[in-house]
């Protein structure tokens, strides 16, 4: 891989966008590989939560690489957006849990593959914006459809409207960002994280991750079906049972083995 790092340790994956040059600015290529290895990482039973972040202390992703895209035609605008879209797809919704460690500028694409993640830890010293409407454009990688989700309709149109750059506190103020942390804690804090969510049963953690998603996407009566489908599914497997007799035997040491 060119522009992405890779480390695995203790079940957990940490993914570095590594264009420093660019500020980690997403190009095709970077797309194409951080596809490939997300698809590679959700076929590996021994990772159980996904960081993903950017080199350096200066930038998380400052956005799509502008140099590439300045030239593009329609056709090339849309191919680049619907390369974003599958690995933001990937992020979303494999069955690990993501978790995006944003350690400086999320701009444009870098804030839509944050938002693409489970769940955002943002630095002191990040930096939230969609500034594309400036550039004569549109979000093209997920803004006008994960940020409202997140933040609400009115606050969404006036980010990308406004093309307003937000620090990390506003960003947890209005649901953007889950936490907020010194960037030298980042991504310790994330790991402690990972750790606490790989403690539970990481079946039933991707089962939740998976009625989350499906149900903001249909009415509440669909949703809670789906809810109940799933809650039945967990019943046939062994971190139920497991998790349930160490209830009733109050019994803190579990042993969960299902994923």
């Amino acid at each position: 891989m060119n522009n992405l790092l890779l480390e695995v340790e203790n079940g957990i994956a940490v993914v570095t966008i590594n264009r420093p040059k660019y500020l980690n600015a997403l190009n095709s290529e970077t797309l194409a590989e951080l596809s490939e290895c997300l698809s590679d990482i959700e076929k590996r039973d021994d990772v159980k939560v996904l960081i993903l972040t950017g080199s350096g202390e200066k930038s998380f992703v400052a956005g799509a690489d502008i140099s590439e895209m300045v030239n593009n035609d329609a056709i090339g605008g849309r191919k680049m957006a619907l390369l974003a879209k599958a690995a933001f797809e990937k992020l979303e919704n494999m069955r690990q849990v993501t978790i995006a460690a944003v350690n400086g500028f999320a701009l444009g694409g870098g804030c839509e593959i944050a938002m693409a993640c489970d769940i955002r830890v943002a630095s002191e010293n990040a930096k939230f914006a969609q500034p594309e409407v400036g550039l004569g454009t549109i979000p093209g990688f997920g803004g006008t459809q994960r940020l409202p989700r997140l933040v609400g309709k009115g606050r969404a149109k006036e980010l990308i409207f406004t093309t307003d750059m937000i620090d990390a506190q506003e960003a947890y103020r209005i649901g953007l960002a889950n936490k907020v942390v010194p960037l030298a804690e980042l991504l310790d804090k994330c790991k402690e994280m990972a750790k606490k969510i790989m403690a539970q049963s990481s079946y039933a953690v991707s089962l939740a991750k998976a009625a989350i998603n499906a149900g903001l996407d249909v009415d509440l009566n669909s949703g809670l079906k789906l809810e109940a489908d799933l809650f039945g599914v967990t019943f046939a497997t062994a971190d139920k049972k497991e998790g349930m007799t160490a209830f009733v035997e109050k019994r803190k040491e579990k042993k969960f083995t299902d994923f």
